[in-house]
């Protein structure tokens, strides 16, 4: 046993043992997050069925979102009266939609209450752009104030309603573009009028050439937001007579605006394939559009598009700064007690808490240096700040100063690692200090400098605490790239997949609505640091084969 044990045999057991549990652990939990939050947009059968509570009865229709298991003395403690003796009761919880009509979008129901169950063919459910979801029977179609379709059940008033819902849609992307791309662009220059008359008051430069001209721009694209009004007014008058009818489980016949649904579909008569199809219509929709109803409906795609753009950001700004610290204390700061003390302070900086980055970018980079710039390049919009204010570059500044720490000692370790001899025999060959630096050093020191960019990546991509001070708001559906000049708006602020994740899981209103997407949410986020990192990977490994040969 003890030649055993000095073998280091265990040790290798212990290891190997460590590394299972750790992928085990991995793939448990990306294997839950896609569960639990892809899952959510699968087209599960719609189920209606009788409640009966206290001797009497009442109908429900919904789809089944959850079971567990209860014990019998709790369900009685909560004051539930149970017909049953068994320890363990089956706890259903429903999803009943229609929050405008029932008050809440989920209900909690024991199997021993529920009676005649079943899936009724023509059980619909409507995606609304508000108060969520909405399950019923589909009654009639109004088309332009006109009733073009009627009944349960009869196939060409739900082919009616497709169609209306198809135009309706339609006519939503134009007002959409309309208002976004041509009545913002219309605002944009509006403002540029606005702060170039601004600049000649400031200036006393009272030129009736120059604000005869600002003047015709103001009058040109006035002119131009007339029309566009016009447009719009016509788009919605085209859609507000659009509406259906719909019958609830209760009986109740309600009169709803087509203009509002997102989409319609029966699950219970759609088969594998259109499900499949469903839900990857539903699994894309996440991904390319805006979110809604306080974020616990729609897409993701600002908060995507804004951590992906904050991390580039924070990658350009870090490395360069990085690399120019280390080569410093490494090739040319001499070597004692002072260089000593820096790289301590360094080593301590990355286990400073992140908040406190936070606050110091929220003091310094925004108040200061923001107001500054407000102040030598944007006079004519103050009192309105525009990088005085939080947004995209300062939480990319923050960042950078944050993982600074990491990419300055990752990059010291890959230049300490350069033998001596290389620089030696590159000076030898008649190369000055900084050619041997540029051309021989720093290519060699590259994998490590991208092994430091990694660690980065890895931590800010994930930050959520000192964000929430420097830029990221809960809701920010314009991007901060546009086709407004200058097109990169570094002082918007935008929104991120980790807020996100915070916003929707302690802050919503309906938290089951929004526990599915807290869910698939964090898978995203996992899946963007992870090919960010392999990008970065595949890059450093690149780079490590080129100069192998120069390392042996």
């Amino acid at each position: 046993m003890l030649t055993w044990i000095r073998s280091g045999e265990p040790l290798i057991w212990a290891n190997g043992a460590a590394v299972s549990i750790s992928v085990i652990a991995v793939v448990g939990l990306i294997s839950l997050l896609a569960v639990r939050g892809f899952g959510h947009f699968w087209p599960n059968n719609i189920i209606q069925s009788g409640v009966v509570y206290d001797g009497q009865e009442s109908a429900q229709l919904g789809v089944l979102v959850e079971e567990k298991q209860v014990s019998g003395e709790q369900l009685r403690s909560a004051g539930i009266t149970l017909v049953g003796a068994g320890p363990f009761f089956n706890r259903m919880l429903f999803k009943q939609g229609n929050r405008d009509f029932l008050g809440s979008d989920f209900v909690w129901v024991l199997e021993e209450q529920l009676v005649d169950t079943h899936n009724p063919e023509w059980a619909m459910v409507v995606e609304r752009l508000e108060w969520g979801n909405q399950y019923g029977f589909l009654h009639s179609v109004t088309v332009r104030g006109e009733r073009v379709a009627e009944g349960e059940g009869v196939p060409r008033t739900w082919q009616a309603f497709q169609q209306a819902i198809a135009g309706s849609v339609a006519v939503r992307e134009e007002i959409h573009r309309i208002e976004r791309k041509e009545i913002g662009s219309i605002n944009h220059g509006m403002e540029a009028v606005r702060l170039a008359e601004r600049k000649l008051e400031m200036a006393g430069d009272v030129n009736p050439g120059a604000l005869a001209e600002l003047a015709e721009q103001r009058a040109v694209l006035d002119a131009e937001y007339r029309v566009l009004q016009q447009q719009l007014a016509s788009l919605y008058d085209s859609i507000r007579d659009d509406r259906y009818e719909v019958r609830l489980v209760d009986g109740r016949i309600v009169d709803q605006a087509i203009a509002k649904v997102v989409r319609a579909t029966l699950p219970n008569q759609m088969s594998l394939l259109q499900k499949m199809g469903h839900y990857v219509a539903k699994l894309w929709e996440f991904l390319s559009t805006e979110p809604r109803e306080a974020n616990t409906e729609g897409g993701v795609f600002p908060a995507i598009f804004g951590t992906v753009m904050m991390v580039l950001l924070m990658s350009v700004m870090v490395t360069p700064f990085g690399v120019i610290a280390a080569v410093y204390l490494r090739e040319y700061a001499r070597q004692g007690l002072v260089t000593r003390t820096i790289r301590v302070a360094v080593n301590n900086l990355a286990g400073v808490p992140s908040i406190v980055y936070g606050v110091f970018g929220l003091g310094f980079f925004v108040y200061i240096v923001g107001g500054e710039l407000d102040s030598l390049f944007f006079s004519a919009a103050l009192p309105s700040p525009t990088f005085g204010t939080p947004g995209l570059m300062w939480a990319s500044l923050t960042l950078a100063l944050l993982t600074l720490p990491v990419v300055i000692v990752a990059t010291e370790e890959g230049l300490s690692r350069i033998p001596s001899a290389v620089r030696e025999g590159s000076l030898a060959l008649g190369a000055t200090r900084a050619e041997t630096l540029w051309r021989v050093v720093l290519p060699m020191a590259s994998p490590a400098i991208m092994t430091g960019l990694i660690l980065a990546v890895a931590r800010a991509a994930g930050e959520v605490a000192p964000l929430m001070l420097v830029g990221v708001v809960k809701l920010a559906p314009s991007l901060p790239v546009d086709g407004n000049y200058p097109f990169v708006h570094l002082d918007q602020k935008f929104m991120h997949l980790g807020f996100h994740i915070y916003d929707v899981g302690f802050q919503s209103p309906n938290v089951e609505a929004a526990r599915p997407l807290v869910y698939a949410t964090a898978l995203l986020l996992v899946i963007i640091i992870a090919l960010l990192n392999f990008t970065a990977v595949s890059l450093r490994n690149r780079l490590r084969e080129r100069y192998k040969s120069l390392e042996s």
